[in-house]
């Protein structure tokens, strides 16, 4: 870092730069808006949240995904002013719809830029994390990974030209279809508070960590990949309740300091309790997309699937950190 009072700034104006073709970044108040918004009788997908996650969000925007993404400090809710401008600037005249984590500051933030907004609106609340139901920043589960299923087939739809009713009802369709669990090997480090969120042994580990480093189910000793994955994989179809021979997506997500080799690693046990339950992976995903700054970990969600959604998701998608198709 050049300074912790920067590092926002900065990461934000070299984002801008290396993806000048597909956005654009506005200040005072900040946003990451679609290059060339707005689009003309399309509904607006706006999300955002605390910086220290990327990609998410503003890595989806673009083609296929969000129009707009407000990025807060680091963990720290955008405020309302900024979710407001963002609207005001891609709203394209077919309404808008905020996707937003459940989180209280998340939450109460978009209410209050939803009510100054005068354009045609709805919202879609994710809470698909099911390792808790209640948490340091939330009142019921908080929102996770599955936040990148959800922008991204809502997304597809919005630029099929589905109406504001259409999209809104298809991301609560989604994220009730979806569920994740988080494990954590290490903590996160806030760079203003310059040392680990929370302290872990060198031989225990977090089961249902939440992306700000909140904590789990419990504390534990660390376990073999296998076995992680048993307790991760139990707890969400424990949730979600998939049928045997359902189809499913598989995303195994990074929390920023876990190499790809372990985690293809931990796809590949995800997989293998998949199919000893009947389920028919249709469509995988695994990478960094909703990171916790360098916390080692990972977190595996799973959506539930048919013919549209899996149709949603194959749809031609361009941004930073996804694209396919087009």
């Amino acid at each position: 870092m050049n300074g912790v009072e920067s590092i926002l700034t900065e990461s934000l104006a070299g984002f801008a730069a290396a993806h000048a073709d597909l956005v654009r970044l506005a200040h005072d108040p900040t946003f990451v808006a679609r290059a060339g918004a707005p689009a003309k009788g399309k509904v607006a997908l706006i999300s955002g949240g605390g910086s220290g996650h990327e990609p998410l969000h503003a890595g989806f925007v673009g083609y296929g995904m969000l129009d707009a993404a407000c990025p807060g400090q680091v963990f720290t809710s955008p405020t309302p002013d900024q979710m407001l401008a963002a609207a005001e600037a891609v709203d394209g005249g077919a309404g808008t719809l905020f996707i937003v984590k459940n989180y209280t500051g998340d939450v109460m933030n978009f209410e209050m830029a939803a009510e100054m907004f005068s354009g045609a609106q709805a919202s879609v609340l994710t809470n698909d994390d099911v390792a808790v139901e209640d948490s340091t920043y939330t009142t019921g589960r908080r929102g996770v990974a599955g936040t990148v299923v959800v922008e991204k087939m809502v997304g597809a739809a919005a630029e099929g030209g589905a109406d504001l009713a259409a999209c809104k009802a298809l991301g609560d369709r989604v994220n009730a279809a979806t569920g994740s669990m988080g494990v954590a090997l290490t903590s996160c480090t806030v760079p203003a508070a310059g040392g680990p969120t929370f302290q872990l042994g060198d031989d225990e580990m977090e089961l249902g960590v939440g992306i700000h480093g909140e904590p789990g189910r419990k504390r534990v000793k660390l376990a073999a990949a296998d076995a992680i994955a048993e307790e991760m994989i139990g707890a969400i179809c424990h949730a979600l309740a998939p049928r045997s021979g359902e189809r499913v997506l598989l995303f195994v997500n990074g929390f920023g300091a876990t190499p790809l080799m372990e985690l293809y690693l931990m796809y590949h046990a995800a997989a293998r309790l998949c199919a000893e339950r009947g389920l028919s992976i249709a469509r995988s995903l695994v990478g960094n997309y909703t990171t916790s700054l360098d916390m080692a970990g990972c977190s595996l969600t799973l959506t539930r699937l048919d013919d549209q959604l899996i149709e949603l998701w194959d749809a031609p998608v361009h941004t930073p950190a996804l694209r396919w198709g087009r």
